[in-house]
């Protein structure tokens, strides 16, 4: 079903001459609620009942080319895989010429106030059952790796405020790989690199490939730790391993592709003094 239709890409939208990372979750996120409400168990249903709707728990991404500025955006968004308490879609996002601009698959589970996932009605389970796809595409980073080769290891915290909560009183799972970018940013300015500075034709460290699994929620005014393992460099490709926590626990953990655009969104080489900074 289409989830989103023919929506012109805003100003308001951009991070420099693209899409910001972010926008591209907020897209999932109307496609989601507008999928719960086509098949009878709709977020404001849940919501009545202090549950936690369709909360993802596996997300796994790959970006083709960002959207920029002029990009007409259509999100197709379908069932893949069904089970007692869980959902998986998939979504598309395309331009206007029906290119594919994204690709994620998204595990979700509705969370009961107990903490437990809430099963599906049963009515709801059997209509995505016989909506689901035959579709397996291969999205989100590989699993190569150089670990051992001295690459670099870096971190921040980020204390949970209001701004990056969603009505759950959690934090919003956009907020993730943005604070990962902070760490990322900050590793960076340590090493004297600015990616102000190094922005121009080429758009550097931007999201390209992610998987991330959630196995706790983060709550509100709480402080979150952001561990960072670099596994990877090449001039395609920075891979780093992350590890999200909490008062000692594990919130989400995950691996994260970071690549390099042009200013029309389509993915470019790293220059020499964008990888630096990670190279052994």
């Amino acid at each position: 079903m289409q989830t989103i239709s023919d929506t012109d890409v805003r100003f308001g939208e951009l991070a420099g001459p693209l899409v910001h990372g972010s926008v591209l979750f907020d897209w999932q996120l109307i496609s989601t609620q507008e999928v719960a409400a086509a098949f009878g168990y709709s977020f404001e249903e849940i919501l009545a009942e202090d549950g936690i709707p369709y909360a993802p728990v596996v997300v796994d991404t790959t970006v083709h080319r960002y959207p920029a500025l002029g990009d007409t955006i259509t999100v197709e968004t379908v069932p893949i895989g069904v089970g007692d308490s869980s959902v998986e879609l998939l979504y598309e996002v395309l331009d206007d010429d029906g290119e594919r601009l994204a690709t994620a698959r998204m595990t979700h589970v509705t969370i009961a106030p107990t903490g437990a996932a809430r099963p599906l009605p049963e009515q709801v389970q059997s209509a995505f059952a016989d909506a689901c796809v035959d579709r397996d595409p291969e999205v989100g980073p590989t699993t190569e790796s150089n670990e051992g080769s001295d690459l670099p290891s870096y971190s921040t915290s980020v204390p949970i405020r209001s701004p990056y909560i969603e009505g759950a009183d959690l934090a919003y799972f956009e907020e993730y790989p943005r604070f990962a970018g902070i760490a990322l940013e900050e590793f960076l300015t340590e090493q004297g690199t600015s990616v102000g500075e190094l922005a121009g034709e080429k758009q550097p460290y931007r999201l390209r490939e992610w998987e991330w699994q959630f196995q706790s929620p983060v709550h509100f005014e709480t402080e979150l730790h952001v561990d960072c393992n670099v596994v990877h460099v090449d001039r395609e490709t920075i891979r780093v391993r992350h590890e999200l926590t909490s008062d000692g626990a594990t919130n989400i953990s995950g691996v994260t592709e970071y690549g390099c655009f042009d200013r029309s969104g389509v993915p470019v080489p790293f220059d020499d003094e964008m990888i630096a900074p990670f190279e052994p």
